[in-house]
């Protein structure tokens, strides 16, 4: 067992090294440390004059010469026995009365080397000072926790008594506190394990306030044989350091937290959350009226600023909650107030002299019932007013000091950046949001083909929109194009681009090409609008391209023919569609997914399917079914899923989107979600009517009559004139170019009356301006004039000329 080294006189009688020595100097005995000391036999020394020991013989007149007293002290240079010389210190005591000189005389002389006496009193003079100081609480504690010594104030608090000698602590300190510290006692005189720098917290029974914080440091007191004798404590006051640790890591936290979001509300939050109660009983953040508004604050005339409560955090009672509105005047007020029910007081950082300190100005914000101290902080940047953040204090806790007061104005001036950004960014995704829903297509479309509903939602991130878009498209002949794309990147840059293809989309669509050719030309444009930027940027080395920059996209586009109930899909990466039909059964369409817009030189392969009235399309873009999930499958077999449930026949579609979307894409989103939900529709055989003729102009007058008499049976009387007319001019015009073979010609009543002909020549027909000389060429000229729409299309067997009249009110 470790034991403690003894820390008496060296010079004690019990301790040292010691002669016997009679009136003339003669040695009579020894104890056993002085023959260690000078290294000699006590038989050797038994009968030796002292001065025969020294080192030089003629110094003990010298020595002699020291004696001041009865007792008395010196020091010599002895020669030890094996030739050594060593400096003593030495004491002189009389044991036997007796003339100085006389053998009858008896003295004890105790030596031991300098050098350990001088460890000793240097050692027992830094015990003394433990003791006087004042700095650091020094006891001593007995086996039974007892105070057996102390300096001299152990705790300068209020309420420890000035004699402390055999009290336990818990006679003047808190029980749970005094156990603690018991604790820790007992834990190192059972152990013997010291403990160093525990921090505890310690009130006195008279002031049991908030209390003090020190940092205990004990250690076991054994004596030479290892008996444990007691314990030793050490306290050390670290209130202000472990308050001034907490505000730094209030600060680190609170910096910490504010960085996470561009959300005013989560940001609002997240700051009451961290002031309380780390630092208080009651936090608010009142936020400017204009901030919320995404606008530059601005005061009123009169100076008042309006505010609107924005988070709270504490007790109940606070009288204003949350969207409470709250008046500030600011003119003249300092950044920075602190109250308290006693004495109220403002302090200021760069106040103005002379600044207006009246009630309106002054008056804290009303808190919590049983708060008695407060602080407030206005919430500046870029010099404007964006709110303040107030603090409350209740119960017994400390009022607020003004570290707390320089504590809470830093964490203002970080916090009103943050809420700064995050009021510029909200007016920026506002921004980019109202222009990307301001190209968007309305969300529901009610056409001959289809009824359509969409769900867009944009992205909840900080880089803002995406370029996600969709459309529906009213095509000739009562066909419908269904559209959705996703272009790569976010922000105003993808938002653009989007409606840049959206538009060309459009633009494309009204030239009635097919969805593998639409998508070819929209590949060029991507690739077009890449190579703009590069060249823009300073990029003109001409390397590679990479596919996937900011202009790239993917889009699927699919038009249907309610006559025929054909459907013609193709793909630019984009995912496949899904398809509810009415039996219930969910699949999606095998559409080759083909590259993305802007890769170029690959094709697109056109998917045709023939799809059943009431069936349930579903377009939507990767958002929906990847956000979260590791495979594509998986959110593809979701949506699937939830088509079946949400996509019953008679649900209304705006409704069914949601609850997909719900069910899919929860908040908050990462990505744009975008999903295009069309219903099919079919025109009856009834309101269609097909007929083949010869490319023979004497067929002419037969198509007229077989014109007139259906729009007889259907009722359209009033339109035989001018769609007689038409027919006739179509039909006139496709055997003039057919070059031999038939043509078709197809009446379609759907909202419109629709006339088409078709025949097998690949010439377009153009309007132009006749002379007046000519006696044909205004065929076309005429067809404009009697008919709402016209135009032209290529199939894949030739084209096909149609016209559209609308139909007779009721």
């Amino acid at each position: 067992m470790r034991t403690a080294r003894g820390n008496d006189d060296p010079l004690d009688a019990g301790n040292t090294a010691g002669l016997v020595v009679d009136g003339t100097g003669t040695v009579l005995g020894c104890t056993p440390a002085a023959e260690t000391l000078l290294n000699r036999p006590a038989d050797d020394l038994s009968g030796r004059r002292v001065h025969e020991l020294l080192a030089d013989p003629a110094c003990w007149p010298d020595v002699l010469a020291q004696r001041d007293g009865p007792v008395w002290e010196g020091s010599a240079v002895v020669r030890q026995g094996g030739g050594e010389e060593a400096e003593v210190l030495f004491r002189v005591l009389p044991l036997a009365p007796g003339r100085t000189g006389s053998r009858d005389a008896r003295l004890l002389v105790l030596g031991a080397p300098r050098s350990m006496l001088a460890k000793w009193r240097q050692a027992h003079a830094f015990l003394e000072e433990l003791f006087l100081q004042d700095r650091v609480g020094l006891a001593m504690f007995d086996k039974d926790l007892r105070l057996e010594r102390t300096n001299t104030h152990l705790l300068p608090y209020t309420g420890v008594p000035d004699d402390l000698g055999g009290l336990r602590l818990a006679a003047f300190l808190r029980d749970e506190d005094a156990r603690s510290i018991d604790g820790v006692l007992r834990q190192v005189l059972t152990t013997g394990t010291p403990q160093v720098g525990t921090e505890i917290l310690v009130r006195t029974r008279v002031d049991p306030g908030a209390g003090r914080i020190v940092a205990l440091s004990a250690f076991r007191l054994q004596d030479p044989q290892g008996r444990v004798m007691g314990v030793t404590a050490l306290f050390v006051d670290v209130t202000e350091q472990r308050r001034g640790r907490e505000r730094l890591d209030l600060l680190h936290r609170a910096t910490a937290v504010l960085g996470n979001s561009l959300s005013l509300a989560e940001t609002t939050g997240d700051l009451v959350d961290v002031l309380v109660p780390a630092l208080a009983d009651a936090a608010a953040v009142d936020i400017a009226e204009s901030v919320f508004a995404h606008e530059e604050p601005e005061a009123h005339e009169d100076g008042r600023h309006l505010l609107r409560r924005a988070a709270v955090a504490g007790p109940g009672g606070e009288p204003l909650p949350v969207g409470a509105p709250v008046s500030v005047d600011a003119t003249g007020r300092p950044a920075r107030r602190m109250w308290s029910a006693d004495r109220p007081r403002a302090a200021a950082r760069g106040a103005a002299a002379g600044a207006r300190t009246g009630p309106a100005a002054d008056a804290p914000p009303s808190g919590p019932a049983g708060a008695h101290s407060g602080m407030s902080a206005l919430l500046r940047a870029r010099g404007r007013l964006l709110g303040q953040v107030t603090v409350w204090r209740t119960g017994p806790r400390i009022p607020f000091e003004k570290d707390d007061l320089a504590l809470l104005e830093e964490i203002a001036s970080r916090a009103a950046l943050v809420v700064d950004n995050a009021r510029r960014y909200a007016r920026e995704r506002h921004a980019a949001v109202s222009l990307q829903r301001s190209l968007l297509p309305p969300t529901t479309a009610d056409t001959v083909a289809v009824q359509s509903a969409s769900v867009y939602l944009p992205t909840d991130t900080a880089t803002g929109v995406s370029g996600d878009w969709f459309d529906v498209i009213p095509l000739s002949s009562a066909r419908v194009a269904l559209v959705v794309g996703d272009v790569v990147g976010h922000g105003l840059q993808a938002t653009a681009t989007m409606g840049r293809l959206r538009t060309a989309v459009r633009t494309l669509a009204d030239l009635d090409l097919e969805p593998d050719e639409l998508l070819a030309h929209l590949d060029d444009l991507v690739s077009q609008l890449t190579d703009e930027t590069a060249y823009a940027a300073g990029a003109h080395d001409h390397g590679p391209r990479t596919a996937y920059d900011s202009y790239g996209a993917t889009c699927l586009y699919m038009t249907y023919d309610p006559v025929t109930r054909h459907c013609v899909a193709a793909s630019a990466g984009h995912p496949p569609p899904a398809l509810l039909r009415p039996d219930g059964s969910v699949g999606y369409l095998d559409v080759s997914p083909g590259p993305p817009l802007g890769v170029g030189g690959l094709p697109f392969e056109p998917l045709e399917t023939e799809v059943e009235e009431n069936s349930l399309l579903a377009l939507y873009t990767d958002g929906l079914v990847e956000r979260g999930r590791a495979d594509l499958d998986e959110g593809m077999a979701t949506l699937a899923s939830l088509l079946t449930r949400a996509g019953a026949p008679g649900r209304p579609l705006q409704e069914a989107g949601r609850q997909i979307v719900s069910g899919l894409a929860p908040r908050p989103l990462s990505d744009d979600v975008t999903l295009l939900l069309a219903r099919t529709r079919v025109i009856a055989p009834d309101d269609c009517a097909t007929w083949r003729l010869d490319a023979d102009p004497a067929v002419v007058a037969h198509a007229r009559t077989l014109v007139v008499r259906q729009l007889s049976h259907w009722g359209l009387d009033e339109l035989s004139f001018t769609a007689e007319l038409v027919a006739s001019e179509l039909v006139t015009n496709a055997i003039r170019y057919a070059g031999g073979g038939s043509v078709e010609l197809r009446l379609i009543r759907a909202g419109a009356l629709i006339c088409e002909v078709s025949d097998a020549s690949s010439t377009q027909p153009r309007m132009r301006r006749a002379r007046a000389t000519e006696e044909g060429g205004r065929g076309l000229f005429l067809i404009a004039q009697l008919t709402e729409r016209w135009g032209s299309r290529y199939t894949r067997h030739g084209k096909t000329i149609w016209t559209q009249q609308p139909l007779p009110g009721p």
